[in-house]
C-alpha cells in the first residue's frame, strides 16, 4: 500500500517523509516542479486538483497545503481503500476570523471551508480524517513568520524588536509532522479538529528577542515601542494585521491533541538552523 503526501517540499514535508521512510512505507510524494530522487520517496510532477497523476492502492494521505484543492480533487477521484487522511490547517481559521484587515478575515474563511470541504469529501470514500490546527510553525528555515525577519535582521544587522504582551506558542515543523503521523496511527484521533501549538507561551516581545539571541551574527536592537507600532499600524496598511494582533493571546489548547497523540512539542528555543533555508 502507498502513503500519499501532498506538500512534501514544505517545511513540515522536510520532517514528514524521513519518518515515513523509517517505517517502511511506499511513499509517494507530489511536488509542482521535478525533484531529484530521495531514498526511499517516489517523486511525482503535478499540482491539485487537476494535475494530479495516477497513484494505485493509496492507504494514507497526508496534506500539508490548501485543503480547498484537497477536496476538490478527493470529490472526483477514485480512491477505493478508504485511505486515512490527515491534513494540516492552521489556528488562523480561528484567530483571523474577526481581523480587522479583510484579506485575513477571508483566510480565515477560506480555511474553514477547506476543514469543512474535506470532511464531506470523506464521506464519498468512507474515508477518516484528522485535521491539525498548528500554531506559528518554524524550524527549517521556510516559514513566512520568523524566518523573513530573522534573514532581514542578518542582511542589515539591525533587529527591530517590538513590544507587545500577546502570548505566542510557535510550534516546530518537527512536532508538527510526529504529530500527523501520530494522528494517522491513532483512531480516536479520527473525525476531529486538534490544536497544536509549541511546549511554551511567551510574550510577543520575548519571542522576538529570542529569535534575535539564535543569529549568528551580532544585531543592533532597535526597540519598538507601542506608540510607534500605533503610527506603524495607521500608516503601513501591509503592517496593520499584525501589528494589531502583538497585544492578542495567538495560542492554542494542547490538551485535546497531547492525550489522543502522546505528542509533547517542545519549548522555543530556537537556533541560528532554524532561519536558514535548505539547499
Amino acid at each position: 500500500m502507498t502513503v500519499l503526501v501532498f506538500g512534501a517540499s514544505s517545511q513540515i514535508g522536510r520532517y514528514l517523509l524521513p519518518l515515513l521512510c523509517t517505517r517502511g512505507e511506499l511513499v509517494v510524494a507530489l511536488s509542482r516542479v521535478s525533484r531529484a530522487a530521495t531514498a526511499g520517496v517516489t517523486w511525482m510532477t503535478g499540482s491539485l486538483p487537476d494535475c494530479m497523476p495516477a497513484v494505485e492502492s493509496v492507504s494514507a494521505i497526508f496534506s500539508l497545503g490548501p485543503l480547498l484543492s484537497l477536496a476538490a480533487w478527493l470529490k472526483r477521484t477514485d480512491l477505493p481503500h478508504a485511505p486515512r487522511i490527515i491534513a494540516i490547517s492552521s489556528t488562523s481559521a480561528e484567530t483571523k476570523r474577526y481581523s480587522e484587515v479583510s484579506t485575513e478575515r477571508e483566510l480565515s474563511r477560506q480555511l474553514r471551508d477547506g476543514e469543512d470541504a474535506l470532511a464531506d469529501a470523506c464521506v464519498r470514500h468512507g474515508s477518516e480524517w484528522t485535521v491539525l490546527r498548528p500554531t506559528l510553525v518554524y524550524g527549517v528555515g521556510l516559514d513566512k513568520s520568523l524566518t523573513p525577519v530573522a534573514q532581514r535582521a542578518m542582511r542589515t544587522r539591525v533587529f527591530p524588536l517590538p513590544a507587545g504582551h500577546g502570548m505566542r506558542q510557535p510550534v516546530h515543523a518537527e512536532d508538527l509532522a510526529r504529530a500527523a503521523l501520530a494522528a494517522c496511527d491513532t483512531p480516536a484521533a479520527a473525525m476531529k479538529i486538534l490544536s497544536i501549538g509549541g511546549g511554551e507561551r511567551l510574550p510577543a516581545s520575548e519571542m522576538f528577542a529570542r529569535v534575535r539571541r539564535s543569529l549568528p551574527v551580532d544585531t543592533l536592537p532597535l526597540p519598538l515601542p507601542a506608540w510607534v507600532l500605533r503610527l506603524a499600524r495607521r500608516g503601513v496598511p501591509g503592517f496593520r494585521g499584525p501589528l494589531s494582533r502583538l497585544e492578542v493571546d495567538l495560542i492554542a489548547d494542547n490538551t485535546e491533541m497531547s492525550r489522543l497523540l502522546g505528542i509533547q512539542p517542545r519549548p522555543f528555543r530556537p537556533d541560528a538552523d532554524c532561519w536558514r533555508p535548505p539547499a
